[in-house]
């Protein structure tokens, strides 16, 4: 899809950096957002970036990406806890405890 001079590209095509740098911006505006429904819509955007972040992970095998990763997956917990979903929270930090 093309926005005037700005290609938009699918998640796949990213690096794990740039996927892990937009779940980062995915979850500051779920953070920011007083809207509870699309804080959650933002939440899930977040898990998406940060599972295509895992996928890129895994063919490059970039320790510090996988730590970089957990800790979004622990804030990602954290906001969803405080939002009051427990049972996304709760899986939210066991995909960063498997992370390591």
């Amino acid at each position: 899809m093309v926005f005037g001079s700005i290609v938009s590209s699918p998640l796949g095509s990213l690096s794990p950096q740039q996927a892990l740098q937009l779940a980062n911006v995915y979850l500051d505006n779920a953070c920011n957002i007083e809207d509870p429904e699309i804080a959650l819509v933002l939440c899930h955007d977040t898990e998406v970036s940060l599972s295509q972040a895992k996928k890129a992970v895994r063919r490059t095998g970039d320790q510090e990406a996988i730590k970089d990763i957990a800790a979004v997956y622990i804030n990602l917990g954290k906001l969803l806890e405080r939002r009051g979903y427990g049972n996304g929270a709760q899986t939210s930090y066991k995909k960063a405890v498997k992370l390591g």
